[in-house]
């Protein structure tokens, strides 16, 4: 793994790839045939599940806990104390309590995905099967109950969208939009927003 910066305190198990130029910090661990891809920072405490997915240019700050059945896309920025779940039914024991549940995946265990681009702001909390749109913004402190669309700001418990931001991350517009057509006050790209769909629009 050339070019790789692991931190002696993390904890990678075997099976984990990850890419060229990834940095892991202190007292991260990882757990087998997690894939990262290149140009990853990964901050100290986390903790990322066996199986997930993660791809390049990604920042995942401190104390962060990503659990199976999590795919995250490239470009993404996860800040610190971020929680996600997979599973709808949790408990600790059958229900007779002589028992402890698996740990693996199950019938329960639903996907989640973060798609390219998309900020979660620190201390949310990812609901399972959820898929977070490109571009889109979390703010902190949230609880994500339903799917977010491409380029949403969404705040609050539960997470309520509140407006369009650009691919820079600025604040373009606040629901209700004065019209479909957007251009970012920073940057100028410009977008189009119909039925529900926020596209960037070539110059």
């Amino acid at each position: 793994m050339p070019e790789v910066r692991i931190h002696p305190t993390a904890l990678i198990e075997p099976g984990v790839r990850l890419g060229r130029g990834t940095t892991i910090w202190d007292n991260v661990h990882i757990r087998k045939d997690a894939t990262l891809g290149e140009e990853c920072i990964v901050g100290e405490k986390t903790y990322i599940a066996y199986g997930v997915k993660i791809g390049n240019r990604c920042k995942i700050n401190a104390s962060v806990y990503i659990c199976a059945a999590v795919t995250i896309d490239d470009g993404v920025m996860i800040s610190a104390h971020t929680v996600f779940t997979n599973d709808r039914f949790p408990r600790a024991t059958t229900p007779d309590l002589k028992k402890l549940q698996s740990s693996d995946p199950g019938d329960d265990t639903l996907v989640t995905r973060v798609r390219e681009g998309a900020t979660l702001g620190a201390n949310c909390t990812i609901g399972s099967g959820i898929v977070i749109g490109k571009w889109a913004m979390v703010g902190m402190g949230s609880i994500i109950t339903k799917d977010v669309a491409d380029h949403t700001l969404v705040l609050g418990n539960p997470a309520r969208p509140i407006g369009l931001v650009c691919k820079c991350g600025q604040l373009m517009a606040k629901f209700p939009l004065p019209n479909p057509s957007l251009e970012c006050p920073v940057c100028a790209r410009l977008y189009a927003h119909v039925d529900g769909i926020t596209v960037e629009v070539p110059e």
